[in-house]
């Protein structure tokens, strides 16, 4: 069996990229993404310009990893389900433990993600980035789902599904980041909104 573990290199970058996206992300919602600039972020995170720059093509770009890394979370969750559990359940489960604080997504990070989401809506080129993110995301799930569901699903229905799951996680977030409450209050608050918005497809009736 071929090691699939990422190299000493890549996990060094994706640790490059994380501390670059922590410092946009805190940058972004103490001034506002007019308010920075791309070498204010380099130099928060400790990096060159031409670092940044190496993995970054905008400033806004550099938040993705923070935004993307629950969602890759979640997926890799979905996929690892317990085999009893149906798909509607497997998508409620997975989703709890995604959008539960954790070692590697603790609760300060989804700190950050409030902060960010905040200012999404007047910052048109982050609200870019996060629909972005969540496109992503919804392509990476129905597969997931297909696998799932079994053979023979339908693939407009698999679509249907990914679509609605996504948005419902994407709905919990941006609702948690509108109050005050705690992370650990993001968990149920994405499984009801899973359950609610998924509960008339087809794929599983």
């Amino acid at each position: 069996m071929s090691d699939q573990r990422p190299s000493l290199t890549e996990r060094r970058k994706a640790t490059t990229q994380q501390e670059i996206a922590l410092a946009a992300a805190r940058l972004f919602a103490e001034h506002g993404a007019a308010g920075c600039t791309a070498e204010a972020i380099a130099r928060a995170a400790g990096v060159s310009l031409r670092t940044f720059y190496r993995y970054f093509r905008t400033k806004e770009d550099a938040v993705a990893p923070l935004l993307s890394g629950g969602v890759r979370h979640w997926v890799t969750e979905l996929a690892l389900s317990p085999p009893e559990l149906s798909v509607p359940e497997a998508l409620e489960h997975s989703a709890r433990i995604a959008l539960s604080p954790s070692a590697a997504y603790p609760a300060a990070t989804f700190e950050w993600v409030r902060g960010l989401l905040r200012i999404t809506p007047t910052e048109p080129d982050l609200l870019a980035v996060w629909h972005r993110v969540h496109h992503e995301s919804e392509l990476a799930l129905a597969p997931v789902l297909g696998t799932l569901a079994g053979h023979g699903a339908d693939p407009l229905e698999l679509r249907l599904a990914a679509a609605a799951a996504n948005t419902a996680m994407r709905v919990a977030l941006e609702t948690w980041a509108e109050t005050a409450d705690p992370p650990e209050r993001i968990a149920e608050l994405g499984a009801r909104c899973i359950r609610e918005l998924t509960a008339g497809l087809r794929l599983w009736a």
